[in-house]
């Protein structure tokens, strides 16, 4: 392989190792699905129907039938498609109720095929570029029926590189790329360290619904530059610009009340400023004015959409959320809580 090839290569692989800036992380859910549906529970029977071309998987059928013809309980699907990948690492999220399984190009990568109330999994995968085969095999017992799948590119990976007449791989010589240093940070600065959590995303304003505008890693120290009011949310200084990190997943050197103040956002009338928590949706949910399914649909927040909480139920199964500037209440069985601790949002509803 050239220089002029290689080099380029080696770049972009340490820029992907090494980088600071954030990649955008958008869900994906493969086009042109087949549905073989069966009805037995473990797909070794005959098929009873079959639907061609679904976009994909995302069905909630509750106590029906998937499908004419199909059993309203013990049945099982088989969903297979051919997506095309660009080369990297991936992330699968899959959701059921009943039972899930997996395959990538064949190979059994998720095994869940169990009785079980909607429960979410997800695992990681390194794909070549080009087409890979996948299949999604549900399985339903009794009650209700619920099946999703998705998936989110991660990061790039560099390509194997082989020798054009042969087809074996080779060994090219690399040059070391030091990685990007982490900010200087001044004699006898304030410093906050990043301790409970492998990747930390920071933000542009102090709360849990403002925009990612970086990811920070554990281990890595900043400099501190400034807080909140109330010593919740820490300004970091990192390469090229500041960014609001969750005081929580820090350990901030001295004490965290002599920072600076440098921003207010309780006051600024966002309602999403007073969130600890952000959630994100399992499944395309009705937005609504109060805690009951009765009450007037507001909104439909997206799958995947990304949600900060400012209160819930007393039993915690409805969710307060600022959604497009609109306050709602969502299902709470259908979110996945990524960041901040639900025991701290106020009951309020």
């Amino acid at each position: 392989m050239s220089k002029r090839i290689l080099i380029p290569l080696l770049i972009a692989l340490a820029l992907v190792l090494f980088s600071l800036p954030a990649l955008q992380v958008n869900a994906e859910f493969g086009t042109n699905w087949t549905a073989t549906y069966y009805n037995c529970t473990d797909l070794n029977c005959s098929a009873v129907a079959t639907q061609t071309g679904i976009n994909g998987i995302n069905f909630n059928w509750g106590t029906g039938s998937p499908y004419q013809g199909v059993n309203t309980d013990n049945f099982s699907v088989r969903f297979e498609s051919v997506q095309t990948f660009q080369q990297g690492t991936y992330e699968f999220v899959a959701a059921s109720d009943d039972g899930i399984r997996v395959y990538i190009d064949g190979a059994l990568v998720l095994d869940k095929f169990i009785g079980r109330v909607f429960t979410t999994d997800r695992f990681q995968q390194t794909l070549t570029a080009g087409v890979h085969t996948l299949r999604v095999e549900f399985l339903e017992l009794i009650d209700q029926a619920q099946v999703q799948f998705q998936y989110f590119y991660l990061s790039a990976s560099a390509p194997v590189p082989t020798d054009s007449l042969t087809g074996l791989l080779v060994t090219p010589t690399v040059t070391t790329i030091p990685p990007t240093p982490l900010p200087p940070i001044p004699a006898g600065a304030q410093t906050g360290t990043v301790i409970r959590a492998s990747v930390l995303n920071v933000r542009a304003a102090p709360y849990l619904g403002a925009p990612r505008v970086g990811r920070i890693l554990r281990g890595q120290t900043y400099a501190v530059v400034g807080r909140d009011a109330d010593a919740r949310w820490f300004l970091l200084q990192l390469s090229g610009q500041q960014a609001w990190a969750w005081g929580y997943y820090l350990f901030v050197s001295g004490n965290e009340f002599t920072a600076p103040v440098v921003a207010n956002f309780a006051l600024s009338g966002d309602p999403a400023a007073s969130a600890r928590v952000t959630i994100q949706t399992q499944a395309g949910l009705r937005l609504r004015s109060a805690p009951t399914v009765v009450s007037e649909q507001i909104g439909r927040v997206p799958w995947g959409d990304l949600l900060p909480v400012i209160g819930k139920t007393a039993a915690g199964d409805w969710y307060q959320v600022v959604f497009r500037g609109t306050v709602g209440w969502i299902a709470a069985a259908y979110v996945d809580i990524l960041e901040g601790e639900m025991n701290e949002v106020p009951v309020t509803g």
